[in-house]
């Protein structure tokens, strides 16, 4: 039996309508939808976005959880290896039987998206698997034009990167024209500190659940109170 094709959508940042006309269709098209969640409780973002333009009545909703940080135990080994594994077999089970399936994922799935995780190992185990990426807007790209601001001119440079990994950020930033710092929440103390330090707090635009109706963006990050900071928000430098 030919195996089912999976289709990698990327949903967008947030806005329904902001959901490529390919994703829609493809969406449509399939009978099982695999929705990643953070953890067990709680909904799903990405599902809550598409469930706004899809009839998801009558197709399977397949969740699957993974920790929001890898943790090791003797006794029950790595976590999240064990629920990426589960998810594998629960996906490979679809398509061994001749379906095609959608694995949707917040913003673009090449940009920072843990579907790839799964994707090494899908293909270690079905190395001739049919699977197409349909690319979506990303959370960057969508801040951007909300914030009505280029990210880049000519010949400048931009820098993408996660700010919890980043130890030399004043290097980064003098470097590049534009710097885009994702997941800024969990250190946004520290990097408010090095812009002031390096005269670049007016060159910082915040913004938070871009799209969403619950939406904000500071073009002033010094206005900026704990309860504004958000998981789903980003900071864009420009010099």
């Amino acid at each position: 039996m030919k195996k089912g094709k999976l289709y990698v959508i990327g949903v967008g940042p947030g806005d329904p309508e902001l959901l490529t006309i390919k994703g829609q269709r493809l969406l449509n098209s399939v009978s099982s939808i695999c929705v990643p969640k953070g953890r067990e409780e709680g909904s799903s973002l990405a599902l809550s976005i598409v469930s706004k333009v899809i009839d998801l009545d009558g197709k399977e909703i397949i969740e699957a959880h993974f920790p929001m940080r890898k943790t090791r135990d003797k006794e029950h080994g790595d976590e999240l290896d064990i629920k990426w594994n589960e998810t594998v077999d629960i996906v490979m089970a679809r398509l061994n039987s001749g379906k095609d399936m959608a694995f949707i994922t917040i913003g673009d799935p090449t940009i920072y998206s843990t579907f790839f995780y799964l994707y090494d190992r899908l293909l270690g185990i079905a190395p001739d698997l049919d699977v197409e990426i349909v690319p979506g807007v990303s959370s960057i790209n969508a801040s951007a034009a909300r914030a009505r601001i280029s990210l880049g001119l000519a010949d400048e440079k931009i820098a993408i990167l996660p700010a919890t990994y980043v130890a030399n950020l004043k290097d980064i930033l003098a470097k590049f024209d534009t710097v885009v710092l994702m997941k800024v929440h969990r250190v946004f103390d520290k990097v408010v500190g090095i812009l002031d330090e390096m005269g670049l707090l007016s060159n910082a635009v915040y913004i938070a659940r871009a799209g969403m109706a619950d939406e904000k963006i500071f073009t002033d990050i010094r206005n900026i109170r704990e309860d504004d900071l958000n998981y789903f928000s980003l900071m864009i430098v420009r010099r």
